[in-house]
């Protein structure tokens, strides 16, 4: 029996060390059940996300916010993240913001105007579990949009790390945003008849994209990581998702493993590139991820 109780312990050790395996929820690391996710309960709390009960531990302190994307929303962005990192211990809180038309289409606001709904959003985040500062993961605007929060709205001394996959920090190409519209077909109106100030506000020429940078990437006492993938088709060129600066680490996937095919939606949906966020998080206990194929759009 006391065997049988040290086995099953080790056997716990290596499940956490693993990202997400063993007992807790499913990490389904794939967009198809994100999909079918954000069909059946439009803007819904992804697995693990959104528990106001939930204490921070002593190993990871600062509850994890996750903010999507544009044209997405917490439910389809989130399904493989957020109870991965709630399976490793951490308190997981996610928003819809920039509107959420019928149920499904977030991100499209004023940008700064969504950088006003996460500030609000982390107060009432430190105000529920008392803790002192949070950790940022966006994909897309949700990776470059908190960076407005950080820089104009008093986000920095509220925030440990800022983690962004394939974020559009020095904005994208018109050819992105067209590419984009096409992962989402019923949001090509918004784009085309211009209901989507984000979408404009993100174009790599945008007056709020010079002056997000304008002085510097980033801002004292904050960690960046930006996660991108070299085939990431809606962020052009990739290379524009990077920072420059202190405190900043890029992560190109492909520089990892030749064989993640991740694009611009995938990359929320692979094995790797989600390890990569864990070990930003929590950089004193990195684990190098296991390389193996990821696919387009699917994920991995």
């Amino acid at each position: 029996m006391k065997r049988r109780l040290s086995t099953l312990a080790v056997a716990a050790v290596f499940c956490l060390a693993a990202a997400g395996c063993g007992a807790g929820l499913d990490v389904p690391y794939s967009s198809v059940p994100a999909i079918a996710a954000a069909v059946a309960h439009p803007g819904g709390n992804p697995p693990g996300a959104n528990d106001w009960s939930c204490v921070p531990s002593a190993a990871h302190p600062n509850p994890v916010v996750l903010v999507h994307g544009t044209l997405a929303n917490m439910t389809v962005n989130w399904d493989s993240l957020s109870p991965l990192l709630k399976n490793n211990g951490y308190c997981v809180f996610a928003l819809n913001f920039g509107g959420l038309v019928a149920g499904e289409i977030g991100g499209t606001g004023d940008i700064a105007g969504s950088a006003a709904e996460l500030s609000t959003f982390v107060d009432k985040v430190l105000r529920s579990t008392g803790a002192s500062k949070v950790d940022i993961v966006g994909h897309s605007q949700g990776g470059m949009m908190p960076r407005y929060y950080l820089k104009n709205l008093g986000g920095a001394a509220k925030v440990g790390a800022m983690v962004g996959l394939a974020p559009s920090n020095h904005g994208t190409t018109l050819l992105g945003l067209a590419k984009l519209a096409t992962y989402f077909p019923w949001t090509v109106g918004f784009v085309v008849g211009l209901g989507c100030p984000s979408c404009l506000q993100q174009i790599n020429t945008s007056s709020f994209v010079q002056d997000l940078n304008a002085g510097g990437d980033t801002v004292p006492g904050v960690q960046y990581t930006v996660i991108e993938t070299k085939y990431d088709e809606v962020v052009t060129p990739y290379s524009s998702a990077f920072l420059s600066g202190p405190n900043v680490t890029n992560i190109t996937l492909q520089d990892q493993c030749s064989v993640d095919a991740s694009d611009h939606l995938s990359v929320a949906f692979d094995h790797i590139a989600l390890r990569d966020v864990l070990n930003a998080l929590d950089p004193a206990h990195p684990v190098a991820p296991t390389c193996s194929p990821v696919a387009p759009i699917v994920g991995g």
